[in-house]
């Protein structure tokens, strides 16, 4: 076989780093050694569903080590007496992601202890959360449980907050309850993290910032005090449901709570079918991707990175009606389009610049190519793209077979990219073409990829490549039951999930704030913000306002564009198309009533579907809307939006005509913190223009709906306060 140019240097600069001796690093850095898992779904590896600690999904013996600049190792957890070699038991480890705290003295990370003893033992194991300390040469690691986190659940990602205090990713079902364990993906119906959760170890102080449907991964804190991580979006409706003959069994519980049974419904009621209706208008829509997302440290302003989207990161989607001529669909420019954007890293020498792997959804364990965006909090994201750092051929997977070949330009897959504050970066790589074939069997695992941390530099192009490896490598003699099969493997663990110890400079604590429009009319209306806020805590709800939703940005021409309220504004472009009427916005709120099986034995685990707005304190706070669909508010002359909707729960929505027919779709699943007033120009927000001829900057009109709805709470205060009588003359 005749090698490529390329595909010969690729191969010396392997051959030098694996021989050569690793160049000094500025700071130690730790990292996790993991049993080679060779399965790729919902597995410790995967993109998704990787968070559970059971032995099928993640081996044990790996540990928590430390490599200092002089290249010396010491393995944390043999040194503080957690896990072992040889056959797994009862104190048996794996480990992963850790996160140094801010004066870079102690770290967090999770860590599932116990393995089958005897075949067939079924042993229920959970990650959680552990602080190491005594990170210096000649220290001695101590390893303490956090305490007063959820116990029985998985516990894993945790990062320090600006205070000290842990935010992480669990399974906890959104509201505590047991019988709604697991939440269930959209997708395979797998189970699936929650969402972000907030922990103040000292008090036991637990809260729901960010409630994911299929869930968010890898947190960060940013130097601007954001919390970026990595969310699955899949606001579709149930694939496993489109099948006539319901070969999945699925169905919809009566409800959410204890008593709610299984029912014969299996309907669904937000967005339009996956599959276009013939004669409908209407096009199919599926969704499936793995973005950047922000929220602040108090869990409001939950949005994409900077508001960046499909249109600016993504390749292909469709229009959402087919028989409107100005509704075309969606082709990217020539520019660097992803799949998706994992692992998420900000460079320490340049604020506001994320490194991130672009990594298929199975195959590869969530190896693929590195990939960077620049976002810092002043981008506008119509002005964002992505860097390529390697090859594009580095996301796909290549059996290595004469059918799928490898491309010339393939230089292995890359994992936990890790920029370092002397600019260089180091990654977890393998080149997985070092064999073809299987990965062994279930008995003796041997697995295709190796991941092993290495320092990169430029090659050829300016791609970054690897030239040296960090360890000399990381191996172990472990078995254990699975629990059915005894495993036995004999070899190098990967190497995974590295971060510089060192202290960081905290940074500042963000959280949302009245913008202008919305403050002038709190003042009109002689309403206290502060007073909305206490109101709102403790009924757990959020205050939402739209300030003109016939107004969208210039770049989304999937979805109708030229709207107007009825006897009120309306936005319309140059180059015809339809005109739509909107009236009413409905809501939906994602309730988690999805079973699976069939209702004579269901299976465990409900997914979230969205239904109608039915949330009590919610309806009896709103505006009533007797014209308008279940669920709905009026849309105000001005285009405005407001209601009160509930917090810490996934929503969604869509504008509807007067007779209630869905106009335009919210694309993805928000949630909102209990006391957050949040305000955005209208749906699909202006990044720069927006649609109208000439175009205009974002909305910043004082809502009408937002005046209404003050003057409306305003007044039932004040008959709260005469009846009672805490008001005397």
């Amino acid at each position: 076989m005749k090698l490529s140019w390329n595909t010969m240097l690729f191969m010396l600069a392997m051959a030098f780093a694996a021989t050569c001796h690793a160049q000094p690093l500025p700071y130690p850095v730790l990292f996790v050694t993991q049993f080679p898992i060779t399965d790729d779904f919902t597995a410790i590896g995967s993109v998704f569903g990787n968070h559970r600690g059971n032995i099928d999904l993640v081996g044990r013996g790996g540990d928590l080590y430390i490599r200092y600049p002089d290249g010396s190792l010491r393995n944390l957890t043999s040194q503080a007496g957690y896990g072992n070699a040889g056959q797994q038991g009862a104190g048996s480890i794996a480990v992963r992601d850790p996160a140094v705290s801010w004066d870079g003295t102690k770290a967090v990370f999770s860590m599932v202890i116990g393995a089958p003893t005897q075949q067939y033992q079924q042993l229920q194991s959970w990650f959680q959360l552990y602080e190491v300390s005594g990170l210096g040469q000649g220290q001695t690691a101590v390893i303490t449980k956090v305490p007063n986190q959820p116990l029985d659940r998985n516990n894993v990602s945790p990062v320090y907050l600006s205070d000290g205090s842990l935010l992480f990713v669990s399974d906890i079902p959104r509201n505590g309850a047991a019988h709604l364990y697991p939440q269930l993906d959209e997708y395979e119906e797998a189970p699936t993290p929650t969402g972000l959760w907030h922990l103040q170890p000292a008090t036991g102080q637990l809260e729901l910032l960010q409630n994911s449907v299929s869930g968010s991964f890898n947190p960060i804190v940013d130097s601007f005090g954001r919390i970026l991580f990595t969310r699955w979006d899949h606001l579709q409706r149930d694939q496993q449901n489109d099948d006539s003959g319901n070969s999945y069994g699925t169905f919809n519980y009566s409800g959410e709570g204890t008593t709610s049974v299984p029912t014969p419904d299996r309907s669904e009621a937000f967005p339009e079918p996956r599959e276009t209706v013939p004669g409908s208008g209407v096009e199919g829509f599926t969704i499936n991707h793995f973005f950047p997302w922000m929220i602040n440290q108090d869990g409001s302003g939950e949005e994409t990175l900077n508001h960046v989207g499909r249109h600016e990161l993504h390749s292909y989607f469709d229009r959402s009606f087919n028989n409107d001529p100005a509704l075309v669909e969606f082709i990217p420019p020539p520019r660097n389009n992803i799949l998706n954007m994992l692992q998420l890293r900000e460079d320490p020498t340049m604020p506001g610049r994320y490194i991130g792997i672009d990594a298929p959804e199975f195959y590869t364990h969530s190896g693929g190519q590195i990939i960077r965006i620049d976002a810092p909090p002043s981008r506008n994201p119509a002005t964002m793209s992505a860097d390529y750092l390697n090859p594009r051929s580095n996301t796909g997977f290549y059996q290595g077979t004469a059918g799928d070949p490898v491309p010339a330009d393939f230089t292995g897959h890359f994992r936990n990219p890790l920029p370092l504050t002397d600019g260089r970066m180091i990654a977890a790589h393998t080149s997985e073409s070092r064999r073809a074939g299987n990965d062994g069997t279930r008995a003796n695992p041997d697995p295709r990829y190796d991941f092993r941390l290495k320092r990169l530099a430029a090659g050829t192009g300016g791609y970054l490549v690897p030239v040296e490896n960090l360890t000399s490598g990381i191996s172990k003699s472990v078995s254990y039951w699975d629990p059915d099969v005894l495993v036995s493997y004999n070899g190098p663990f990967w190497e995974l999930s590295p971060v510089e110890v060192r202290p960081h400079t905290v940074p500042p604590v963000t959280q949302m704030t009245l913008q202008a429009p919305e403050l002038n009319a709190f003042t009109l209306e002689s309403v206290d913000p502060a007073q909305m806020r206490t109101y709102l805590r403790a009924n757990g709800l959020a205050l939402v306002v739209m300030r003109n939703v016939t107004t969208r940005d210039r770049a989304d021409k999937q979805q109708p564009f030229n709207l107007r309220v009825p006897g009120g504004t309306q936005t319309t472009a140059s180059g015809g198309g339809l005109l739509y009427d909107i009236a009413d916005m409905q809501f939906f709120q994602g309730d988690q009533i999805r079973g699976v099986g069939g209702t004579a034995s269901p299976g465990q685990g409900r997914r979230v579907l969205a239904q109608i707005l039915h949330d009590g304190p919610t309806m009896i706070a709103n505006l009533p809307n007797p014209g308008g669909p279940a669920g709905s508010v009026p849309i105000a002359a001005d285009g405005s939006v407001a209601l009160f909707l509930p917090a810490r729960r996934a929503l969604a929505w869509h504008s509807t005509n007067p007779v209630g027919t869905p106009v335009v779709r919210e694309r993805y699943w928000i949630s909102f913190q209990p006391g957050e007033i949040r305000a955005c120009d209208g749906c699909h927000g202006v990044n720069q223009d927006n649609q109208a001829t000439p175009p205009s900057p974002p909305a910043q009109n004082t809502s009408t709906a937002l005046r209404e709805l003050l003057a409306r709470w305003r007044n039932h205060q004040i008959d709260l306060i005469f009846s009672n009588g805490l008001e005397s003359r």
